[in-house]
């Protein structure tokens, strides 16, 4: 299928790019998605769950995007400026060779640091170049109506939410809608375009060639002096290094809140109803995010989650679903109510797009295990916890006591009803003996008689009822016979032993079922139905889940040339999405911190095992 955006008779997928085909660059506040042809087509300001200003992604007439190209026929490539998140774009002509660098500044002071600065600065390296440019905001996913008032070199789109302000070195036309510019670069010259959201503290400001330039080089230095902190050293230091920027990029920095994705509504499946918002912090998925940061040394990042924690009061809810919910936003709000835009057709007609999250009320009580671990590790390896943290704990522990031997909807969050998931109580578990950990190691005030009782009924049950002789394995459900992949994480959890034969015959089983040339499907939802209709691809966690599983049961080989095989599967930048379709494709929302994270565990442990 060819995806070029122009030229091609279907008009479906000759408007799109496939979703690999995209870099993020961002200022840890939002990020922006650039295509391999230039196009900036998903860019949400003033942050990652604000309304869309570019959203081409999901609506290639009513989205907006800044598009910015050569205006003749070339070939692109597109990589990062090494160890940072600069991202360039290359055009190669017959009559030259020019790129464009992406970028946006860290910026710390507030007023700058609202300006969230997106600088296109086009260098042309080789010969001479034309190039166009066309910057069409669509405010509030595209159902906002603005206006452009066009002023020598700058042009300020007003809508009633936001007023963005765009600064140019090259001639602007407008149409009093969008602005255009076309202009040519001899061998050595720039150009650079500059937007930024302007407002009563903040005035439009010019962005002259040189100035562009000191921002791109104080931009690398932030981004490599931040990368520096890693202490990760293995075979696999430039995959691991990507993972570690782009969780970064994925940081809230005022807040210290970690997102699952910087995008909302890409399709599990072309054409299916998968199609979720993941700009907000899952619990789940952050507290792994702390996991993969301290890894790495990088203490700081998840010592500003913890304080995201604290400052929201997050563990300290009474809803009911218990002390927590399982997702919040990057200012900790609990209300994260689910709408559908109806006037975007969705990426390649994937209907509906979708604002918002309904799975916050739902009970997944794995995220107790998943917060409970992160606390332990960081309380472990980074700075003891705070007496008022350990109370939250402590409380966090009593009621898990007293509920985990409920259904819930799990870590899929499926949308059939609750189900007794083994998964949950694994995690249950992990919760309960992390807490004692915690209180042993340090003395800890802690009802440890009763936490223990909890957590041995826990493992119990789970070994009865999750475990099915009949398949040989540990199941999804108590007593069922369905396979899950969440499973992976039992010897990781320390639950039980990687070589336990037990979890031998569990690995071979899922290796059976659910894997294929090293990619792994989360379940098979023909037997195991989530209240969703179509297929999926295979979850990229789960794939390097299944690596690290090899890898602890001594099976290195197979989990070397597994996690080799996974790598193939990242885009030209190194970036994953959240699943792989049939073809290699990569299928929902990019990139996703869910995978990233277990990417860095993969490639440490069986760094750590090879020797």
């Amino acid at each position: 299928m060819a995806f070029d955006r122009t030229g091609f008779e279907q008009a479906d997928s000759s408007r799109y790019l496939p979703i690999s085909e995209h870099g993020l660059i961002g200022d840890l506040r939002t990020t922006a998605l650039v295509g391999t042809d230039g196009t900036i087509d998903w860019y949400c300001c003033p942050r990652f769950d604000a309304p869309s200003v570019f959203g081409s992604i999901l609506d290639a007439d009513r989205g907006g995007s800044f598009e910015l190209a050569a205006e003749v026929p070339t070939r692109t490539r597109q990589f990062y400026f090494p160890d940072t998140n600069v991202l360039i774009t290359r055009f190669f002509a017959a009559d030259g060779v020019a790129e464009i660098q992406d970028f946006m500044p860290v910026v710390d002071a507030s007023r700058e640091a609202a300006r969230h600065r997106l600088i296109r600065r086009v260098v042309c390296v080789r010969g001479t170049l034309p190039f166009k440019a066309r910057i069409a905001p669509r405010f509030d996913y595209g159902a906002e109506a603005h206006t452009t008032q066009l002023e020598g070199d700058q042009a300020v789109f007003r809508s009633p939410s936001l007023t963005l302000a765009l600064t140019a070195t090259a001639p602007l036309e407008s149409d009093g809608l969008d602005v255009w510019s076309h202009f040519k670069l001899l061998e050595g010259e720039s150009n650079v375009f500059a937007l930024d959201q302007i407002g009563d503290d903040v005035a439009p400001r010019s962005c002259p060639r040189a100035e562009a330039q000191e921002q791109a080089d104080a931009t690398v230095r932030f981004w490599r002096h931040w990368l520096a902190g890693s202490r990760y050293h293995g075979r696999w230091r430039e995959m691991v290094n990507r993972s570690a920027l782009v969780l970064k990029l994925l940081t809230y920095a005022p807040t210290g809140a970690i997102v699952a994705a910087p995008t909302t509504s890409l399709p599990e499946q072309i054409g299916g109803e998968r199609n979720w918002d993941y700009r907000y912090v899952w619990v789940r998925d952050a507290a792994f995010c702390v996991y993969a940061m301290l890894r790495l040394g990088f203490t700081s990042e998840a010592e500003a989650f913890m304080g995201f924690l604290g400052e929201r009061g997050i563990m300290r809810g009474t809803g009911a679903t218990g002390p927590l919910q399982i997702m919040y936003g990057i200012d900790g709000r609990s209300e994260l109510p689910e709408y559908e835009l109806p006037h975007l057709e969705g990426y390649l007609g994937s209907a509906p797009a979708r604002v918002g999250n309904a799975a916050t009320g739902q009970l997944q009580l794995d995220i107790y295990g998943a917060l409970i671990d992160s606390i332990y590790l960081y309380d472990k390896w980074g700075q003891p916890i705070s007496s008022a943290r350990w109370d939250e704990v402590g409380a966090m522990a009593d009621w898990l006591c007293e509920h985990w031997d409920q259904p819930d909807e799990g870590i899929w969050e499926t949308r059939g009803g609750r189900r007794n998931f083994v998964y949950s109580r694994l995690m249950c578990w992990v919760a309960l003996e992390r807490a004692i950990r915690m209180a042993n190691r340090r003395g800890l005030p802690a009802d440890l008689p009763r936490w223990r009782e909890s957590r041995d009924a826990i493992y119990r049950q789970i070994m009865r009822r999750g475990w099915s002789a009949e398949r040989g394995a540990f199941v999804q459900g108590l007593d069922d016979n369905v396979l899950d992949a969440s499973l992976l994480m039992m010897p990781m959890a320390k639950f039980i032993s990687p070589t336990d034969p037990k979890w031998l015959s569990t690995l071979d089983a899922l290796t059976t079922d659910l894997v294929s040339d090293s990619l792994v499907y989360r379940y098979d939802p023909t037997a195991s139905p989530d209240g969703l209709h179509g297929p999926e691809g295979t979850f990229s966690i789960c794939s390097f889940w299944y690596v690290e599983a090899l890898a602890r049961a001594g099976r290195l080989e197979e989990a070397r040339l597994a996690f080799e095989k996974m790598l193939t599967y990242a885009n030209h930048l190194g970036l994953f999405a959240e699943e792989i379709g049939p073809t290699g494709e990569q299928l929902g929302n990019f990139p996703q911190a869910f995978t990233h994270l277990s990417l860095i565990s993969a490639a440490f442990n069986l760094d750590r095992a090879l020797g």
